[in-house]
């Protein structure tokens, strides 16, 4: 299969990684004049987490083959679409009419009705999921990030579409579980207000790296997304179907004492967080921004927020 990764952030080049290890044709669009920038190679730091138990360190070279041009006629069968919310417009707008017969995995944060986020690409073309990797780039230009054993995939239907059908079956082939979500709407949108929590939380401890260890700062955080519980109701999502994403916002101080405990002891849960030493940065102000402006349109109250 021949695979675009749009963009060569951290969620595109560990799952580029992946994927061309499983036998894929990968290749990562950038913008014009920056192919030079990146050079064709990135050293990763990562942890694998399709190793048992704890995942195993990995650390290599990987030849990341860059192009600054997109056409119809290029032959992608996946296009991955992983940018942070607040630039889906700008890379939607690019890519739909250049797409040729690809499918478009929109794979990350959306807080607009999903497929007003990604218009003008074809609802037909496209699919929603949710990475499980993170991470982040040091100084010297090397990846340090950690791979989840498992993706989350949007399947509103009991019967996955094809293009559904092949993008879970492309996954599994790189050896990750996909966990169906059929209300990908409202799990996404659950994402979002935990992560205004704990991007909110990390303003004030000076960055998510130093919310490592810190149970007291995690449960501010669960405590802070708790308080948008409201806000999702006035959006119309069903928390009843939510329960395993909603147990952080229920139990702030059991889950913050847990993730804690994990974040200092096993590397996979370390890995994640330790590389995030910026607190304000473009994606995360605007995930807070966007919350607490849609919170004021519908009137509902964000003490701990707007604070």
């Amino acid at each position: 299969m021949r695979i675009l990764m749009f963009g060569r952030g951290v969620i595109a080049t560990i799952y580029g990684r992946v994927l061309e290890a499983a036998g894929h044709d990968v290749e990562f669009y950038v913008r014009p004049g920056r192919a030079a920038e990146y050079g064709g190679e990135v050293q990763l730091d990562w942890i694998d987490g399709r190793r048992k138990p704890f995942g195993r360190r990995v650390r290599e070279a990987y030849r990341t083959p860059l192009r600054e041009s997109i056409d119809p006629g290029d032959g992608f069968d996946l296009i991955v679409l992983s940018v942070g919310h607040h630039r889906l417009a700008e890379a939607s707008a690019l890519l739909a009419p250049r797409i040729g017969e690809a499918t478009v995995l929109v794979f990350g944060n959306v807080w607009d009705e999903l497929l007003t986020a990604v218009a003008p690409l074809p609802a037909d073309r496209v699919v929603f999921g949710f990475p499980q990797a993170g991470g982040g780039f040091l100084q010297d230009g090397a990846l340090w990030g950690a791979l989840l054993p498992s993706v989350v995939i949007g399947t509103a239907d009991a019967s996955p579409s094809a293009r559904e059908q092949k993008v879970m079956s492309t996954f599994r082939e790189a050896g990750l579980a996909v966990r169906q979500e059929r209300d990908m709407r409202g799990w996404l949108w659950i994402h979002f207000v935990a992560d205004a929590g704990m991007f909110t939380q990390a303003m004030h401890s000076g960055s998510l790296a130093n919310m490592i260890g810190d149970r007291r700062a995690l449960r501010e955080a669960f405590l802070t997304s708790r308080e948008l519980l409201p806000l999702l109701e006035a959006r119309d999502v069903d928390l009843s179907r939510h329960g395993g994403a909603l147990l952080p916002l229920r139990r702030p101080l059991l889950v913050a004492v847990a993730l804690a405990c994990a974040s200092r002891l096993i590397p996979i849960a370390r890995r994640s967080l330790e590389a995030h030493t910026d607190s304000d940065t473009p994606e995360e102000r605007a995930v807070i921004d966007d919350t607490l402006r849609e919170a004021r349109r519908l009137g509902i109250r964000t003490p701990r927020l707007e604070r």
